[in-house]
């Protein structure tokens, strides 16, 4: 029997969701009687333990620690005595900048094996195996970790569908309240574009991408947008040009829409990254000129053509 430990993430008093799909990845690599265990640190981190008491979790711990806001030393500090006590054989944390922001460092400080942004784990036999992306999304990296106790994999994001369901776990304690921090939390500062709507939790989004090609089409397919009914959104280039606010980006550095239902793709071909924030949305239209374009391998619906002239037909339609 392994253990395979989960430590979930949580931002002024409410569960990260990539949380519940850190739980989904460690249910479906659990073996026979393998065990799942949920970490939840902070200094009132019991009031989550509901929101992660989901199908398939077998015990809830909390770690008390001195601070309400993350710290990469009490979390690194909280992960290596659950590691000591709990001698799992995985760890497995969201791909996030908190993760990132000790992850390294508890895996070099205890030689454990670790990989990160990994979107699939499994066992061949009786070894690890963890696959990630390589030479900027270009290929997939399958990496094992021989002669290695302990895994410390940070997971990719809406790649593992949330976890669901209810169970009743086993309830633990770990009181680390005492342990000392290099850092001192004075406020917290929401990020950049706080004030704007939060995609993640709209269910129909227009999405624009190079294909607009200059900054001027944006407020036609914005109009277009707000006369569906839709929130706007964009790939990558297009908040990196500031044609459109960082927080209305999809994609792996900008926003996963896991609440989103309709998801129009506008000129966009498809990077991986993009597709990574809308990989669960159930229906996909795609609009592009290009035939072979990444984007129409996830579309339930594609229009092999212009988006201006799809644009203008939309407003035909409307009008009428």
């Amino acid at each position: 029997m392994k253990t395979i430990l989960v430590v979930a993430e949580h931002r002024r008093g409410e569960l990260r969701p990539i949380s519940l799909e850190v739980i989904s990845a460690a249910q479906e690599l659990r073996q026979a009687d393998d065990k799942v265990v949920v970490a939840l640190i902070g200094n009132k981190a019991e009031a989550l333990a509901p929101a992660v008491s989901v199908a398939g979790v077998d015990e809830v711990v909390t770690v008390k620690v001195a601070s309400d806001e993350f710290d990469p030393d009490l979390f690194e500090a909280a992960v290596s005595q659950l590691i000591e006590t709990r001698t799992p054989a995985v760890v497995l944390l969201a791909h996030s900048v908190d993760s990132l922001g000790y992850a390294a460092t508890l895996a070099r400080k205890g030689d454990f094996g670790f990989s990160t942004d990994v979107f699939k784990v499994e066992y061949d036999g009786a070894d690890l195996v963890a696959t990630r992306a390589g030479y900027n999304q270009k290929v997939n990296v399958e990496v094992d970790f021989p002669g290695k106790a302990c895994v410390v994999l940070t997971l990719r994001g809406s790649v593992f569908k949330p976890a669901e369901g209810t169970s009743s776990p086993v309830l633990g304690a770990i009181d680390l309240a005492g342990q000392a921090s290099r850092s001192k939390a004075l406020e917290y500062v929401e990020a950049g574009g706080a004030e704007d709507v939060d995609i993640t939790g709209v269910e129909f989004i227009v999405s624009i991408g190079r294909g607009i090609a200059e900054e001027d089409n944006v407020e036609r397919f914005r109009e277009l947008a707000d006369t569906l009914g839709a929130t706007l959104c964009c790939s990558r280039p297009i908040a990196d040009a500031g044609w459109l606010p960082k927080s209305r980006q999809v994609g792996q550095s900008g926003k996963v829409v896991s609440s989103c239902k309709l998801y129009v793709a506008m000129g966009i071909s498809g990077s991986i990254q993009h597709m990574a924030g809308m990989k669960h949305v159930p229906t996909i239209i795609a609009v592009n000129t290009d035939p072979g374009a990444s984007i129409f391998t996830i579309a339930k619906y594609g229009i092999v053509g212009d988006i201006f002239e799809i644009e203008e037909e939309l407003r035909s339609q409307l009008a009428a």
